[in-house]
């Protein structure tokens, strides 16, 4: 099945954090980690996403309250952090929400996040994922985690489900 027909029926999106939604760079202070860089852009996605219809979930397996605050900001629920069998966290996922597993996308960028690509209708990568996540993709973005990808997912998505109407410039 081709992938724009795969993401046509796309009505959940899971995103992977590290490397995802962020650079997958982690900054530690004498406390412990200190913040993560998120894009602008990546986030305007996921209000794209949720204006359409779209529910947006956060599968992690590392545990952050940085993460929890970008997600509150963005109006993203659930956010499954701590999770290291991703796999199992998804089934939940999909038995609490009633979503399929054909009518969920998940986008990854490591070796954790095969078993979860797997088992989705619509799986992504982001331009610099590992290179088994990138030949397990349905889709892969043109640009890297936390600057984008989550961004190009999102307008992917919704031009094939035919809801991306993009701004026109008038210089009128």
């Amino acid at each position: 099945m081709q992938a724009a027909l795969r993401a046509s029926r796309v009505r959940l999106v899971v995103l992977d954090v590290d490397g995802v939604l962020t650079d997958g760079r982690l900054y530690f202070g004498p406390d412990g980690e200190s913040f993560k860089v998120f894009d602008a852009r990546d986030g305007h996605g996921v209000r794209l996403l949720r204006e359409a219809g779209l529910r947006v979930a956060v599968l992690s397996s590392r545990a952050s309250p940085i993460v929890e605050r970008r997600a509150g900001e963005l109006d993203i629920a659930p956010v499954l952090q701590g999770e290291r069998d991703k796999l199992a966290a998804l089934q939940r996922l999909l038995a609490t929400t009633g979503v399929t597993a054909a009518e969920c996308a998940y986008m990854g960028d490591d070796w954790p996040d095969l078993p979860v690509m797997a088992n989705v209708g619509f799986a992504a990568a982001v331009a610099d994922a590992a290179p088994e996540v990138r030949r397990a993709a349905h889709w892969i973005a043109r640009f890297g985690g936390g600057r984008g990808a989550v961004r190009a997912l999102a307008e992917y998505v919704l031009r094939c489900r035919r809801q991306h109407a993009p701004m026109e410039r008038s210089d009128a």
